[in-house]
């Protein structure tokens, strides 16, 4: 078993790139994966990585080596998942990811239930706004709130979530407010912005059809609470998914706009690598999730 778990430790050290970064996603400090990495160094006699004081690369040892490895922790991993599914009580750990807000407010109030439900399942919540790399980052299910990308992966919708435009009522006060779509080039439009972000324009669906609309604004930010927090600042009119705003819409603290022509909605939905799914506790743990996100939305969209 030592050795099975140094091949994890030099699995994922080479996906994520460094000694530290591996370890931690391994529940590890830094030190004890160093060690396990020189224990196999040490047992095959040849060295995995080139260190400098910036980057670790793997070897052309390393790299052939580390092709035979992701192989055998994969068949380890299947093997494993396999006979979990013989088990009442299913044990492990899930590593999950979420949208900020959508993490704060929907999926992460609903881990701790479904913990009581299978004790012996660990939920590992990863919170971000950036785009996921199921694969690369070890994640056995992702939460996206968006336009849903095409790829190899599997998807269980949640639902469609409706969304609105809106600002604070000072910043109508001082700015004007919108009345149609062409007028947003004269207003500041809050944006959620990164590196491959889909989000440089909004969609917005018209009577004569969709439109896109190439926004601009003083402020961006790769946290869509922020935006929140600075459309409630009356910093500027934000895109948001109601379910993130329809208490501060129902409270006077946003005003929705332009509501003939209000953005597309997006889908609220889980991907998750179609192999993850042989593995019972990710299984139970997207099926209880799925449930309960959506009788969740459900009953928030009846009460606004």
């Amino acid at each position: 078993m030592p050795y099975i778990e140094s091949l994890k430790v030099f699995v994922r050290v080479v996906e994520l790139g460094s000694i530290t970064a591996g370890g931690r996603d391994l529940r590890l400090t830094p030190a004890v994966a160093s060690n396990r990495i020189k224990e196999l160094e040490n047992r095959l006699d040849v060295r995995l990585f080139n260190r400098t004081t910036r980057k670790l690369m793997p070897t052309e040892a390393g790299q052939a080596f580390y092709d035979h490895a992701r192989k055998i922790v994969g068949a380890i991993e299947d093997g494993e998942a396999a006979v979990s599914g013989f088990s009442s009580n299913p044990h492990g750990v899930v590593q999950v990811s979420a949208p900020l807000s959508a993490g704060r407010r929907i999926i992460a109030p609903l881990i701790p239930r479904f913990a009581e439900t299978y004790p012996g399942v660990s939920v590992r919540l990863r919170q971000t706004d950036r785009t996921v790399d199921l694969l690369q980052d070890g994640i056995d299910a992702a939460f996206v709130v968006g336009h849903l990308p095409d790829s190899n992966l599997k998807q269980r919708k949640i639902m469609d979530c409706p969304r609105a435009l809106c600002a604070a009522p000072d910043y109508l006060a001082k700015n004007g407010t919108p009345e149609t779509v062409d007028d947003l080039d004269r207003h500041n439009c809050l944006l959620l912005r990164f590196p491959r972000s889909p989000e440089y324009y909004w969609t917005v669906q018209g009577r004569e059809g969709l439109r896109k609309l190439h926004v601009s604004g003083q402020f961006d930010s790769d946290d869509g609470d922020v935006l929140t927090g600075w459309a409630l600042d009356g910093r500027g009119i934000v895109n948001k998914p109601r379910f993130e705003i329809e208490h501060h819409l129902q409270s006077g603290a946003l005003v929705e706009i332009l509501t003939e022509t209000p953005p597309i909605p997006v889908s609220f939905a889980c991907l998750y690598p179609h192999r993850r799914l042989q593995d019972s506790k990710v299984r139970l743990f997207i099926d209880f999730i799925v449930s309960e996100a959506r009788q969740r939305l459900k009953a928030q969209k009846a009460a606004s």
